[in-house]
């Protein structure tokens, strides 16, 4: 009979330490099989850049940079239903406690939004989320360590003139074609 109790008890608090609140990362997981999604993990090394002429904030923000997760939904004339209820999970997701937007443009049903994960200092994470009516939406997790704004406008910098890897972005080209 203890058996049967101590079991009870542990299968109880495993139940109850898991957070069932919803996450950017979770959302990836569960999304990246879904037939109406694209996901791409993006290494670092798609930034081919001579890193004998960047600044040392340029290096700086360079090296803060870990990986790139991107997931896309490609709207069709099919799953207009569904790019709603995904895109409503998305926005309020990204409405919970642990992100921290900074910045938003367009309303409706067009529109972009740049967050954060962390404090304005010492940023994990980036997230933009942009989503057009008549081609879908896509958000993309830019991680990293120890980034902060600075970084990310360096990073900006950086890709201008950076010669970029597409073979990486390969699977994202059915989503432009539009």
């Amino acid at each position: 009979m203890k058996l049967i109790y101590f079991i009870a008890m542990l299968a109880s608090m495993l139940l109850l330490s898991c957070n069932s609140e919803p996450s950017l990362q979770k959302y990836f997981v569960e999304k990246s099989e879904d037939k109406d999604f694209v996901a791409l993990d993006v290494s670092p090394n798609i930034i081919n850049v001579d890193k004998t002429k960047l600044t040392s904030e340029q290096k700086t923000a360079l090296e803060s940079f870990d990986k790139m997760n991107i997931l896309a939904f490609k709207l069709d004339e099919k799953n207009k239903a569904q790019y709603e209820i995904e895109s409503k999970k998305l926005t309020t997701i990204l409405k919970g406690e642990n992100y921290q937007e900074l910045m938003k443009i367009g309303s409706g049903k067009d529109g972009a939004s740049i967050s954060f994960v962390g404090d304005e200092d010492n940023i994990d994470e980036f997230i933009l989320f942009g989503k057009k009516e008549d081609n879908g939406f896509a958000v993309i997790r830019i991680l990293g360590n120890d980034m902060n704004p600075n970084n990310i406008m360096n990073m900006i910098s950086i890709l201008q003139s950076a010669n970029i890897d597409m073979e990486q972005l390969k699977p994202l080209e059915g989503l432009m074609k539009k």
